[in-house]
């Protein structure tokens, strides 16, 4: 399975952006998906989950701005991140697993930078 990340660019506090994560390779198998984020000298912090089913988990920082719909279409799940904060200032990363648990993710994009300014 391989991610390819895209979206990410420079936005002022406030405003929106949505990132996409192309999915490709073996997809035969339904995959739980998710994205993270890392900022420079932090750890990688979770950010949305989208499990097998449909459900989503988001962490409290993200709650009531981001959203992770899925084009079942395009198989590609998208973060849509609204009222961004200077904060949200990352690497962000998409995931793919056939388990949901948060450490259990074995498949992982390059990542597309995220500026708030």
């Amino acid at each position: 399975v391989q991610l390819v990340e895209s979206g990410g660019g420079s936005v002022q506090a406030g405003g929106s952006l949505r990132l996409a994560c192309a999915v490709s390779g073996n997809t035969n198998t339904r995959l739980c998906m998710a994205w993270f984020r890392q900022a420079p000298e932090k750890e990688r912090e979770r950010v949305a989950r989208l499990s097998h089913f449909g459900l989503t988990t988001y962490a409290d920082s993200v709650k009531g701005r981001f959203t992770i719909p899925r084009d079942n279409a395009k198989n590609t799940p998208y973060l849509l991140m609204n009222n961004l904060r200077p904060g949200g200032t990352a690497m962000y990363y998409c995931a793919a697993g056939s388990g949901c648990s948060w450490d259990s993710f074995e498949y992982w994009g390059q990542g597309t930078q995220v500026t708030v300014s």
